[in-house]
């Protein structure tokens, strides 16, 4: 399994690096974070405690299906599909469609935090 690695800067500083690369002023190592965060705090609401322990679930559980999650999990099936369409636009879960289902992958349950 992968190791995320996550970058914490201000928006502006997200946007002058994002840019700095488009023009070809920089170019990004395969070391630097590829999910960028604002805050510690916006980090910390993704991947809080709840959502750490929802990506082992389902690490080890392998589900078949959100719901087959929720059952495993006792979350209503409306807060886990939030909650795993937030987590797979960061990129920590995939969402694989597979017949009549949508199940949950996750792509990665070690991070990397540089707090610049």
């Amino acid at each position: 399994m992968k190791v995320i690695r996550i970058g914490i800067l201000p928006q502006e500083k997200i946007r002058e690096r994002t840019l700095a690369i488009a023009r070809g002023e920089m170019k990004p190592q395969p070391s630097d974070p590829k999910i960028w965060f604002t805050s510690m705090r916006s980090l910390a609401e993704v991947l809080s405690d709840d959502n750490r322990a929802l990506l082992r679930v389902i690490h080890e559980q392998q589900p078949h299906s959100i719901s087959s999650l929720a059952t495993v999990t006792g979350r209503k099936i409306s807060n886990l599909s939030r909650t795993l369409k937030t987590m797979s636009h960061y990129g920590f879960v995939e969402m694989r469609r597979e017949k009549n289902f949508v199940r949950p992958v996750v792509e990665s349950t070690d991070f990397i935090i540089h707090a610049g």
